[in-house]
């Protein structure tokens, strides 16, 4: 099997940069929507979309206020109007997972049978709702094939052979290892991009089912880098204090 020869990464940026980055373009286009992101590398990287390429982008505190570029509150957010952004498609969230399959069904309840789980977790939550309303993408910051099962235990998020509605949509999955998608005619997990210094082999080993590639390993591309700008802005601006390298630790 022919396999990709890793990519020497510019010393200036990190993973941890490179994953903001492909967080960031998860929003790319979406217009004026509500960002939520969950986690600290997708809240970097929603604050880092609209400072530049997606000024339009309306950011919240996470609970009832729409907020600025620095913090300051912009306006209220009722319930009643929250709600009427996430079943309306007005809103592209950036959840967790503790397992995702080929089609996009993600877990955060429990590891294990129903009835008898080994492991209780967050619980279903609002992913349902999320998943079936809106863009719903992915952040998982360990790729391992703990993650990315052939079948969940649990179906939380909705993936694409079960969903229903109009403005069901899992836009991508960032990853430690790579960036994912689902645009394949049948809607199974496509390899978009590996970060420098990842092989497709290694991506491959820490995915639990077969991955769609278009063409050859080695023509896999890189995922984007970080520009000058958008380094200076993670490093002095949106994370001084470097926590995103704590957040996505080498391997």
């Amino acid at each position: 099997m022919t396999t990709h020869t890793p990519h020497t990464p510019p010393e200036t940026a990190t993973r941890a940069e490179y994953c903001v980055v492909a967080c960031a373009e998860a929003w790319r286009g979406d217009g004026e929507v509500l960002a939520s992101p969950m986690g600290l590398v997708p809240a970097l990287g929603a604050r880092l979309a609209k400072r530049t390429f997606a000024p339009e982008l309306l950011l919240t505190d996470g609970e009832a206020t729409l907020v600025g570029l620095d913090g300051r509150p912009e306006g209220w957010l009722p319930y009643r109007r929250h709600l009427t952004m996430v079943t309306g498609g007005r809103r592209h969230v950036m959840m967790g997972a503790s397992q995702i399959d080929r089609y996009g069904n993600q877990n955060i309840s429990c590891i294990g049978d129903w009835n008898r789980p080994a492991r209780q977790l967050l619980g279903v939550r609002g992913a349902p709702v999320n998943t079936l309303n809106h863009p719903v993408s992915y952040w998982v910051p360990r790729h391992s094939t703990r993650v990315f099962v052939e079948r969940v235990d649990m179906i939380c998020g909705v993936g694409y052979d079960h969903a229903v509605g109009p403005y069901h949509r899992l836009p991508r999955v960032v990853t430690d290892l790579a960036v994912l998608d689902f645009a394949t005619p049948g809607h199974r997990m496509r390899l978009v991009s590996v970060h420098p210094g990842v092989t497709v082999a290694k991506v491959r080993a820490a995915t639990g089912f077969a991955l769609a590639v278009d063409g050859p390993d080695e023509e896999v591309p890189v995922t984007r880098a970080p520009s000058a700008a958008e380094l200076r802005l993670i490093r002095e601006v949106l994370d001084p204090a470097g926590l995103r390298e704590r957040e996505v630790k080498p391997r």
